[in-house]
Parts: C-alpha cells; structure tokens; sequence
C-alpha cells in the first residue's frame, strides 16, 4: 500500500511538472504572429533567446534581448504575438525617485546586481536583484515606492 502511495505521488507530481515547462526553440518553431511580433519587437536589438512556456495550460513566448545600448530586455507574448510583459534593464538613477529611495532602504548596505522597469497588464513596476549578508534576494515596489507582490 506504502509502495503505490508513494507511486501516485511521483506520478502526479510529473504531471504537475509536465504541466508548467519553458522549452527553448528557435523562431521557426513559433506560429506566424509570434515571428512577426518577434521581428518587430528586436529591430535593431540582438536576439539572445527563445523559448515556448506553458504556464497554467497557458502557452506563452519568451523572447531575450539586448539592446543597442547592451542592456537586456525579455518579452514574453501570448499565441497571437501580443506582448503580455515586458522586462527591460535600468539604472536606478533612472526610475522614479520614491522608487529609488524604497528600493534603496531595503538594500541598505547590500549590493544592487539588477534594476529592470516591468511592464505587465498595463501597469509598471521597478523591480531590483541585490545580495545581503550573502544571501540573494530582490524587490519589487511601484514609482510610488510601495512594495508590489
């Protein structure tokens, strides 16, 4: 009985797994709209990755940038080719000033590795990758400065 317990546990937990995956592929792979956006969205960028997501039963594009400028920018689209979100690499002297200051005090003495701007159904949020005390950590605040989960 332990035995087919155990079996039925790592049976769903591989469907649970099987479920949510990002595969990379290449842009001949995706449907005709999601090549078009695609082209369109890395004018003048370089192309550094793709991948098909599935997240919920939901298929969904990445595509990873950089810039002309050398900063990174990720997009992720749905089946049609429309961006859902948007990623892009920041200074933080580049964001809004509450911003800045809240990200600041909750890196304290820490050291900032990341800003990005987000940009995900209609809303915008500043989020940084730091490291304190030795662990990883990051934090996402909106340009008010308030935390955004």
């Amino acid at each position: 009985m332990k035995h087919i317990l155990m079996s039925a546990t790592l049976l769903l937990s591989s469907i649970a797994f099987a479920e949510d995956t990002e595969k990379k592929i290449k842009l001949k792979d995706m449907p005709a709209a999601v090549q078009a956006a695609v082209k369109e969205h890395s004018k003048g960028a370089t192309i550094k990755g793709l991948a098909k997501e599935v997240e919920n039963g939901k298929t969904m594009y990445e595509v990873e940038l950089k810039t002309a400028a050398g900063t990174s920018k990720d997009l992720i689209l749905d089946t049609e080719g429309k961006v859902i979100s948007v990623e892009e690499q920041t200074t933080l002297a580049a964001i809004p000033a509450a911003a800045r200051t809240a990200i600041e005090k909750a890196v304290g003495k820490g050291k900032i590795s990341l800003v990005e701007t987000v940009t995900t159904k209609g809303s915008t949020f500043y989020e940084a990758q730091y490291k304190a005390a030795g662990k990883k950590s990051e934090i996402k605040v909106d340009a008010a400065g308030k935390p955004v989960n």
